[in-house]
C-alpha cells in the first residue's frame, strides 16, 4: 500500500514537472529585458509592388482639366447612385485598376508602359512625376495605393482564411491576432512564413513566438501576399489518427484510473 502511495505521489509530482515545462512553450516573446537592452533595430523598408498587385493611381494638379487624361475612371454599377439636386441620377466613378503583369510592368494614360515592380510606392510616384513634366507645368500630386495587399493565414489558429490590409502595413503577431491567434494545439516554437519574392522563387521562414528577439526578424514586418502557417503539435496529430470512440473510451478510463489513486489515497490517510 505504502508503494501505492508513493506512485501516485510520483505521478502527480511528474504531472507537475510536465505542466510546468508546458507552460514554457506558451508565453509569446519571452526575455524582453535582454531585447530592451539590445542596441539592434529593424530597418524599416517600404512595400515593394509585386507582379499581380492592383494599383490605383491619382494624379491632381492646381488644374483638374489638366490632370483629367491622366485619371481613368470607370462607372461602379455596384456602387451606390448619387442623386444630384437636379433630379438626374449618375452612378458613382471610381479610379481604374492597374494590373502588374509578370514583368513588373503597367500601361499607363499618355506615358505608356511603365516598369515599377520591385519599387515602393513612393519612388513609383516619383517616377511618374518625373514623367509628367512633359505634360504639365506644374509638378503635379501622385498618389499610388496597393488595392488587393493581402495576407494569409493557415494551420492551427481559431480563424483561418485570407484577410486584406488596408493599412498596407502588417506584422507576424497582428496576422495572427487577426485569424484569432494561435489554438491550444499550435506549436508557438514551429509558425511558418512562405514568401514568393520578385524572381517568382518561393522562401519558408520558421518563427519561434517563444522568443522575444523575433521582432528583430527582417521577416517579421509581412508583404502582400505572404502566407502564415502554425504547425500543429503532436497532440493534435495523434487525435487525428484516433476515431472519437476510441478517444472516449481513453478518456473514460483516464477518469476511472485516476478516481481509484483518488480512493486509495482517501481510504489510507
Amino acid at each position: 500500500m505504502r508503494n501505492l502511495k508513493r506512485l501516485t505521489w510520483g505521478a502527480l509530482l511528474a504531472f507537475g514537472l510536465v505542466s510546468c515545462q508546458s507552460y514554457k512553450k506558451v508565453p509569446y516573446l519571452q526575455d524582453t529585458a535582454f531585447v530592451n537592452k539590445t542596441e539592434q533595430r529593424v530597418r524599416q523598408t517600404g512595400v515593394k509592388v509585386m507582379p499581380k498587385d492592383l494599383l490605383t493611381i491619382a494624379v491632381s494638379c492646381s488644374t483638374p482639366e489638366l490632370a483629367a487624361p491622366f485619371n481613368l475612371v470607370h462607372s461602379d454599377r455596384d456602387s451606390r447612385i448619387e442623386r444630384k439636386t437636379t433630379g438626374q441620377e449618375t452612378a458613382s466613378s471610381a479610379l481604374q485598376q492597374y494590373l502588374v503583369d509578370n514583368q513588373g510592368n503597367i500601361n499607363f494614360p499618355v506615358l505608356g508602359e511603365i516598369h515599377v515592380g520591385g519599387l515602393t510606392k513612393p519612388e513609383i510616384e516619383n517616377l511618374i512625376i518625373d514623367k509628367l513634366k512633359v505634360y504639365l507645368k506644374e509638378a503635379p500630386l501622385v498618389t499610388v495605393r496597393i488595392v488587393n495587399y493581402r495576407i494569409s493565414v493557415l494551420g492551427e489558429v481559431a480563424k483561418p482564411g485570407s484577410f486584406v490590409v488596408s493599412n498596407e502595413k502588417i506584422n507576424l503577431l497582428e496576422a495572427l491576432a487577426m485569424a484569432g491567434d494561435l489554438t491550444i494545439y499550435g506549436m508557438r516554437d514551429n509558425v511558418k512564413l512562405i514568401r514568393t519574392g520578385l524572381d517568382h522563387k518561393q522562401e519558408i521562414i520558421t518563427f519561434d513566438l517563444n522568443k522575444a528577439e523575433t521582432v528583430f526578424s527582417p521577416y517579421y514586418q509581412l508583404q502582400q501576399n505572404d502566407i502564415v502557417y502554425v504547425t500543429p503539435n503532436k497532440t493534435k496529430a495523434k487525435n487525428s489518427d484516433v476515431g472519437t470512440s476510441t478517444g472516449l473510451w481513453f478518456s473514460g478510463i483516464s477518469i476511472l484510473a485516476s478516481l481509484a489513486n483518488i480512493l486509495v489515497v482517501l481510504l489510507n490517510l
